[in-house]
């Protein structure tokens, strides 16, 4: 009979641990990314045969991921598949959460709601091409955008990130020195028109660059030599010409032959991505501004009146080197900048890397483009791709970071702290780097995997269960009542 007491004691205790559980598993139905604990149980030592009553054998977090909910907010996540977020608080401890409602603190780093920094890889510091070496951050100053691209190579776990802005070209832009003229001599209307079409030429291949990023081949400029027999054309009867691709250029005498054929190459370099110049013999040189453009030079001419002075001309054409890959680009962003140089502005490119295989770089992940010398302009539009945090100012889309997600050989073993948190243990063994294991997902929740209705069900179950213990015990009372009885 005490032997049933204690037994039913123990189904008591063991039952209000269950329902202790279930009670904080339905309290928590709306908790963001809560997972909720399955109690198991084991019979006690048997003694002759006898149960000696039950025992909670263990209590373990239900670790399947909850449904997924798209939200608004701009730094929200969720974790599709395995994997913890990992944040850290004031000490040096490393905290783990399912939970991604996070959110920029006033310093300008990704928060946990309950103020833990999120642990990420960072972008390195930019690495700048510039006309003004003390220009190295996009101010005011620039606000003619060229580019933005993102590029993945290494099987997208290195992340390059491009952005291009000049001053205005368009107001900054002068007529060359008339002393200039016969020598690449250049209008404001074509040192516009130039840097319109390098960089449309800038933006074509840096966006093949991503697509395809390899080192390749570096492209070269075509140039053509045309001589000229300056005897041929010695009157105002005569004229000299030319034609570049489709359009034909024509040069009346002037004074003298040099004048003219100086003339002749201001013609061509008023027409944009090309540029000409005639040196101390009189020959005539074209080049393709565009590397890696060809362009087709031909039909040389003297005329006298309407007739054609021969021999013709003769063109000596050094075909470009069409290109590829980085080389390629390289070489015309060079032109692009001396392009936009030559209209009196200035040109600043910025390039950061996210090596996503690099867990030594692991840290809090910093938002505000000030205080990653990308702006002077602190804040922008917030978007997440993979986990990848990108922040877009007008055209210009800045990688600045990658959130980190780490695995556990055994997840159960995590030790929960309650703020939707968990800490690494023996039992669960040391954080495994996932970054690339994964998928995060941006302005999305996970939701509790709390399930309401099987929760009311087993309340109801414990609820009997604690009944028929508490029955079981006092039918024990009622058996020593009657024991102590029969004494009388």
């Amino acid at each position: 009979m005490i032997d049933a007491l204690y037994t039913g004691i123990s189904g008591l205790n063991g039952f209000q641990n269950a329902l202790n559980t279930e009670s904080n598993n339905i309290a928590n139905v709306n908790t963001i990314a809560f997972k909720s604990d399955n109690i198991s149980f084991a019979d006690q030592m048997y003694q002759n045969s006898i149960g000696k009553g039950v025992s909670v054998e263990t209590i373990d977090k239900n670790f399947l991921q909850g449904n997924l909910k798209v939200t608004s907010g701009a730094y929200d996540m969720a974790i599709e598949g395995k994997g913890f977020f990992i944040v850290k608080g004031d000490t040096e401890e490393l905290h783990y959460t399912r939970a991604g409602d996070f959110r920029m603190a006033e310093d300008g780093t990704l928060q946990t709601s309950n103020g833990f920094n999120v642990q990420g890889i960072n972008s390195s510091i930019p690495t700048i091409l510039s006309t003004d070496a003390d220009s190295t951050v996009f101010t005011n100053e620039y606000t003619t955008f060229l580019g933005s691209q993102v590029i993945q190579s290494n099987n997208g776990t290195l992340i390059e990130n491009v952005n291009v802005k000049t001053t205005n070209f368009n107001l900054s832009a002068q007529n060359d020195s008339d002393t200039q003229k016969g020598d690449n001599y250049k209008t404001k209307e074509s040192k516009i028109s130039d840097v319109e079409a390098l960089a449309t030429a800038y933006r074509s291949e840096l966006s093949l660059y991503s697509t395809l990023p390899i080192e390749g081949v570096a492209a070269t400029n075509q140039t053509s030599n045309i001589a000229y027999d300056q005897s041929k054309f010695t009157n105002s009867l005569d004229s000299i010409e030319l034609v570049i691709g489709t359009t034909q250029y024509i040069q009346p005498f002037i004074t003298d032959s040099v004048s003219t054929l100086k003339a002749l190459a201001d013609q061509i370099s008023n027409t944009k991505a090309l540029s000409a110049s005639v040196d101390n013999n009189g020959i005539l040189t074209v080049t393709s501004m565009i590397p890696g453009e060809a362009v087709n030079v031909s039909d040389a001419k003297i005329l006298n009146g309407e007739s054609n002075v021969f021999p013709a001309p003769i063109i000596d054409t050094t075909a470009a080197i069409t290109g590829n890959g980085k080389a390629k680009l390289d070489v015309i962003e060079l032109a692009l900048k001396s392009a936009v140089e030559a209209a009196d502005a200035k040109f600043l490119r910025q390039t950061t890397t996210i090596d996503t295989l690099n867990t030594t770089n692991v840290s809090d992940i910093q938002l505000r483009l000030d205080t990653l010398s990308y702006s002077d302009s602190a804040f922008g539009t917030p978007e997440i791709v993979d986990g990848v945090i990108y922040i877009s100012q007008g055209d210009n889309r800045f990688a600045i970071g990658k959130v980190s997600t780490a695995l556990f050989s055994n997840e159960l073993g995590l030790n929960p702290q309650g703020g939707n948190l968990y800490t690494a243990t023996a039992t669960s063994g040391e954080a495994i780097y996932a970054t690339n294991e994964n998928k995060i997902l941006g302005q999305t929740l996970e939701l509790s995997n709390s399930d309401l209705g099987e929760g009311l069900v087993n309340l109801m179950v414990y609820q009997r269960s604690f009944e028929a213990n508490s029955k079981a015990v006092t039918t024990s009372d009622e058996f020593l009542k009657t024991a102590l009885a029969l004494k009388k």
